[in-house]
């Protein structure tokens, strides 16, 4: 048996570890060597105890594009919070052009579909609503879109593109 597989199997999820322990020591309100080593114990032996139910960790394909990822959609957010606000601030609720768009998608992991729907619902004006059953395409509701072809466009090439090469 390898070091690694003796490591995952022992420590599946590291970072759930870290949490559970932590979580228990806050849980009870008192840092003593106690608490610490119950804390490590169940940060042990609950992520060990439930890992034949997690499923397999997502493969990564380009870490690097997450950074370049990350900066898009936070600079999209910044953006869309200010057309937002001038759209509630400035324009009449009856020229709204708000929208259901079906976004086709070309990814296949359910961890790059979640990411991409969790985008789109963090992007003011924009909300995931529904996934199709087959997984092939999205709905999405837009506050205000004159060109509902070009809503489709931007998401496809500013998130799905990018996900698609972290992901797949």
């Amino acid at each position: 048996m390898s070091a690694r597989s003796t490591r995952e199997r022992l420590l599946p999820h590291p970072m759930l570890s870290v949490v559970v322990a932590i979580v228990w020591i806050g849980l009870a309100n008192d840092i003593s060597v106690g608490n610490i080593v119950l804390g490590a114990a169940l940060g042990l032996a609950i992520p060990a105890w439930t890992a034949c139910w997690w499923p397999e960790r997502p493969r990564i394909k380009r870490p690097l594009t997450i950074a370049a990822y990350i900066g898009v959609v936070a600079w999209d957010i910044v953006v869309s919070n200010i057309e937002v606000a001038r759209l509630i601030l400035f324009r009449r609720g009856a020229s709204l052009q708000s929208v259901f768009v079906t976004v086709p998608l070309a990814l296949k992991t359910p961890e790059a579909i979640t990411m991409l729907a969790g985008t789109i619902t963090m992007t003011p004006g924009t909300v995931s609503a529904d996934l199709s059953a087959d997984g092939r395409s999205i709905l999405v509701h837009c506050l205000d879109a004159a060109d509902p072809d070009a809503v489709v466009q931007q998401i496809k090439t500013r998130y799905e593109r990018r996900l698609k090469e972290i992901f797949e």
